[in-house]
């Protein structure tokens, strides 16, 4: 977070207000979603593992023209 200047404040934020737009049940240790926030009409993502007792910020990032079509959409690989 704070080498892509991402505040708690902000954090906060992207975790009450945004969408999940993935989910990921698998992950281990615990699964997961993928996030969609926007900070200062900046989109952002944020990876959540729903752990039983907790959450856990896996990581946060501005999704990248080269891996998204736009902030909800991956692009296919190959």
């Amino acid at each position: 977070m704070f080498e892509r200047n991402i505040s708690t404040d902000d954090l906060q934020s992207i975790l009450r207000d945004g969408e999940i737009i993935a989910s990921y049940p698998d992950d281990d240790p615990c699964p997961a979603v993928l996030m969609l926030g926007f900070i200062r009409k900046d989109a952002y993502h944020v990876v959540l593992g729903v752990c039983e007792d907790h959450l856990r910020v896996i990581t946060t990032y501005n999704p990248d023209e080269g891996s998204w079509i736009d902030a909800r959409t991956r692009r296919r690989e190959g």
